[in-house]
């Protein structure tokens, strides 16, 4: 708690929201590049909550730079919802945010507007986790299995996860919870790269980056496909004589194919091995989904970055449509649902492995997984969290990968929290970056 608090008994109070649109000019080195997104500028729809004792929130929506200024906007719509509130109602804010009816027009519950829930939510956990002096992963990992049910909307779930369900999910987990958190602060918690494989990059620096992968302890990659298949069959080549016979290899075609396209395309790269194949066709396609993970099988199926909530997850677990979950720590809407999702892949049996990269979303989800394993899943088998070397810079807090590994974050918060000077910078349209006064 902080000092005043502490003195008074009293309870703290928001008293002020702030939102920035933050964009980094990415594709300018074509960093994030793929098929179905060639030029992303990385961008951050911003939010600070402050409360009356001085303590911060911090969280944000990440896009990929046109539009983030409508992110930036839903998120300030937002803010009779918290300010003059208890930010230590983590349970009842988001509840509300989500459940207001004129609100729920807009979604319900998906795309921008839940997004914009999504950014504030994770501000409140960011300020709830400094208040506790923890780092996000070991407050949640701490709660009782029963306060952590008290966090989910279990609306539209009960088909598939009742709170018993999910209660008794958590208490098998209790037991070993102090040897798993003492793992993950000494090893960390494991990661692949993406680095190597955006469309965009040569083959000579493709080479070089995989060689790189292997030399910094990672046992798997990733590579962009979907925008020409004889493209995709050289580099799919180039990456497997690199890191030889048995190392994992991702393929990840953004969206870009539709049902039959998609089998026939990951079919004429099955000679490479590819572990997944991660978004082969639209988020929303349950049901196509499952055609293809019948159709390619052994190669696996992984979806979710773009799974816009918790029943779009629980109908492809029930259609078995993933055999990889890949929840996003900014999509849906924030901490809370995230557990109702981490929840769902534990009752189906679905390793999670989220993604990541973008701006600053390593640095949220690594929390998310942590937690995963101390009190939800309890394993490590099979679970890898992405990693993209891109960005890291600008957070107070940055995530540290070291011998293919996450280190289990230290300091209180989501390390959600931007530097100062990277949101002067790189605001737009008047920061340095993008006005041409920066060198």
């Amino acid at each position: 708690m902080s000092e005043r608090s502490e003195r008074t008994g009293e309870r703290s109070v928001i008293v002020a929201l702030e939102t920035h649109d933050i964009r980094f000019p990415t594709s300018r080195e074509l960093d994030g590049s793929d098929a179905m997104n060639p030029d992303p500028d990385y961008s951050a729809a911003y939010v600070v909550l402050r409360a009356d004792d001085g303590l911060e929130g911090h969280g944000f929506a990440f896009t990929i730079g046109r539009g983030n200024d409508v992110q930036a906007a839903a998120i300030r719509a937002l803010e009779p919802y918290v300010v003059g509130r208890d930010p230590a109602d983590l349970a009842g804010l988001h509840h509300e945010m989500t459940h207001d009816s004129q609100l729920r027009w807009l979604g319900p519950e998906k795309g921008v507007m839940h997004m914009a829930v999504s950014a504030v939510t994770n501000a409140l956990w960011d300020m709830a986790a400094k208040r506790a002096g923890k780092p996000l992963w070991l407050l949640l990992g701490e709660m009782a299995p029963e306060e952590i049910v008290s966090l989910v909307d279990f609306r539209y779930l009960s088909d598939a996860l009742t709170p018993d369900e999910a209660l008794a999910i958590l208490r098998r987990a209790e037991p070993g919870r102090a040897e798993r958190v003492a793992l993950l602060r000494e090893r960390g918690y494991p990661a692949y790269t993406t680095s190597p494989g955006w469309l965009g990059y040569g083959d000579e620096k493709l080479r070089r980056l995989c060689k790189e992968a292997l030399a910094e302890g990672f046992t798997q990659i990733k590579l962009k496909v979907g925008a020409d298949l004889d493209d995709d069959i050289r580099r799919m080549r180039i990456a497997r004589e690199v890191c030889g016979d048995g190392f994992r290899i991702a393929i990840d075609a953004n969206q870009r194919w539709d049902v039959r396209s998609a089998i026939e395309w990951v079919s004429a790269l099955a000679e490479f091995d590819p572990y997944w194949v991660e978004e082969p066709t639209s988020p929303d396609d349950v049901l196509g989904h499952s055609v293809i993970a019948r159709a390619l099988a052994p190669i696996k199926v992984a979806t979710g970055e773009h799974v816009q909530n918790r029943v779009v997850f629980k109908q492809m677990l029930q259609a078995r449509s993933m055999s990889i979950l890949q929840l996003d720590s900014a999509r849906v809407g924030g901490v809370n649902e995230n557990i109702a999702i981490l929840l769902l892949a534990a009752k189906f049996g679905v390793p999670v492995c989220p993604h990541a990269g973008g701006v600053g979303l390593c640095e949220l989800v690594q929390h998310l997984s942590m937690f995963d394993y101390v009190a939800v899943s309890g394993t490590l088998e099979d679970r890898v969290i992405e990693y993209v070397d891109h960005l890291h810079e600008h957070f107070t807090h940055p995530v540290v990968v070291e011998n293919g590994a996450y280190r289990a974050p230290a300091a209180p918060g989501f390390s959600a929290e931007m530097r100062a000077e990277s949101i002067a910078e790189y605001s737009f349209p008047d920061g340095p970056a993008w006005s041409g006064a920066s060198p």
